[in-house]
């Protein structure tokens, strides 16, 4: 030993190192749990405090530190079979249906998460869900020194439970295992055929301050809504009474009509004032994270048939009312109407609003090339070529083709997923079929056209004067609408 040094004897040493490790956690996590701090405003949590000792920082069975400053796990669901928005989810799941020429539907619940600060994002999938795992893996990636993900929870055999999912509770039941792997205080349970645009911050909020076991996102509706919806009603403090799924028996309704004393609170204004208002459910739930595994032990399968209306009498269930517009996808007609409404002047949703923008799939497909066509309120997506056509509010999805002299009205285009090759091309013309896109001199209206379907010249394709439900072997008629489906082939000179 070198003469100034100090002498260290393994005990001592052993302490020093005990002491260091100790100082260093207590400087770096002061407190040991998670709590959030309102502003005086109590718009929103403004600041997330976390602390933990260092002995704790452990990993999750997920591979990931289970330390996460949001507090908030989100997890979306991503439907059952999709019938009614059949035949578009023929060979894929609702989340992973087309919207506005370019997004998914499950971009909207994602990128509402992303946009409100919550990174840890769950899908939960049974059917057909190959096309939205490729979606799903190509667009959200977090880097490595984040917490963040998006991952898919498919259905799947385990050696206590072989059966497939049986509602919205049972599918987070049977992926409790995973959700409780991860520190949170509150999971939110989203649906995945919605279209709407909500900061889910001022609802976490409110859910802290009302001390709620459960907070169900609510919206205001018009009367005929409330035969497809559930109906809440509520006290003067927003705590739930009182629910009814979808009612059709006039005096159910009557009773359930939201107290226009309300409305001023609720800062609902103008023409709205003057109708009759109901709030509906928007399948939107938070809960406490002990709140949901207390209430998963039973086994009631569905969260708005069975979890909320019997929580209603021995829990804490309160109603965040929304202002917003939000629109259930679950029809073709819904699908049909949401996505004409886009091609308006002021549509009711925003795409172009870049405070909350909505994420999707980057393409790096080239800008679209218009020939000389008239286009009148329309969307247009990336990497399309729209010879000397007429297109009147309509929307034109990605990689496109539209023939001169073609005339489309009130036509939703889903897009291609790829170009064809010129050797594929002149193989059809050849065998006298037409090329993925819309042929020459076509007349279509009132249609929704699937991805990678040909369309030949000279087609005519109409609802009019069909019956609301139809079923051919080359397209589909729901609610009036003529739907072309994926990859299917129109022949030269067809009338529908």
């Amino acid at each position: 030993m070198k003469r100034g040094e100090p002498h260290v004897t393994p005990d001592s040493f052993r302490r020093l190192t005990l002491r260091s490790a100790t100082v260093t956690a207590q400087r770096a996590v002061p407190t040991n749990k998670f709590r959030i701090r309102l502003s005086k405003s109590a718009a929103c949590p403004t600041r997330v405090e976390s602390g933990m000792l260092a002995a704790n920082l452990a990993m999750s069975q997920t591979g990931r530190q289970s330390l996460n400053t949001s507090a908030v796990l989100c997890v979306i669901m991503g439907g059952g079979q999709g019938t009614r928005l059949f035949p578009l989810t023929k060979d894929r799941a609702k989340p992973a249906v087309p919207l506005a020429g370019k997004y998914r539907l499950v971009d909207i619940p994602i990128s509402n998460c992303i946009n409100s600060g919550f990174r840890r994002i769950y899908i939960l999938t049974q059917f057909n869900s190959t096309s939205l795992h490729s979606h799903i893996s190509r667009t959200y990636k977090f880097d490595q020194f984040t917490s963040g993900f998006v991952e898919i929870l498919a259905a799947q055999q385990t050696l206590t439970n072989t059966s497939w999912y049986e509602g919205t509770a049972d599918a987070v039941r049977k992926n409790l295992i995973h959700f409780l792997n991860h520190d949170f205080d509150y999971l939110i349970i989203l649906s995945g055929d919605q279209l709407y645009r909500m900061d889910f911050r001022p609802v976490i909020a409110q859910h802290v301050e009302t001390n709620a076991d459960i907070t169900v996102a609510t919206i205001p509706v018009e009367r005929a809504a409330m035969p497809s919806l559930g109906i809440m009603q509520m006290d003067a403090d927003r705590r739930i009474t009182r629910f009814e799924e979808k009612p059709k028996d006039p005096a159910v309704q009557e009773s359930m009509r939201l107290d226009p004393k309300l409305y001023a609170e609720l800062g609902i204004t103008g023409p709205a004032m003057r109708d009759e208002l109901f709030l509906a459910s928007m399948g939107i739930y938070v809960f406490n994270r002990e709140m949901i595994r207390n209430l998963l032990d039973q086994p009631l399968p569905d969260f708005g048939k069975h979890i909320i209306p019997h929580a209603i009498k021995s829990r804490r269930v309160f109603s965040y009312v929304f202002q917003g517009y939000w629109e259930d996808i679950g029809t073709i007609r819904s699908f049909f109407e949401a996505n004409l409404d886009l091609v308006s002047e002021l549509p009711r949703f925003n795409f172009f609003d870049m405070n909350s923008p909505i994420f999707s799939r980057p393409r790096f497909l080239p800008g679209s090339k218009i020939n000389g066509a008239q286009i009148d309120h329309a969307l247009v997506a990336d990497g399309c070529i729209i010879n000397h056509a007429r297109i009147l509010n309509s929307i034109i999805g990605l990689r496109t083709f539209v023939g001169a002299g073609t005339e489309l009205n009130r036509v939703i285009g889903l897009g291609s997923d790829f170009y064809e090759s010129e050797e594929s091309v002149v193989k059809h013309e050849r065998e006298g079929k037409p090329r993925i896109g819309i042929g020459a001199n076509c007349k279509i209206e009132n249609t929704i056209i699937d991805k990678n379907a040909r369309i030949g010249n000279n087609v005519i394709i109409s609802p009019a004067g069909k019956p609301e439900k139809f079923d051919h072997e080359l397209y589909y008629i729901r609610d009036g609408i003529v739907i072309i489906p994926k990859a299917a082939t129109i022949p030269h000179g067809t009338v529908i």
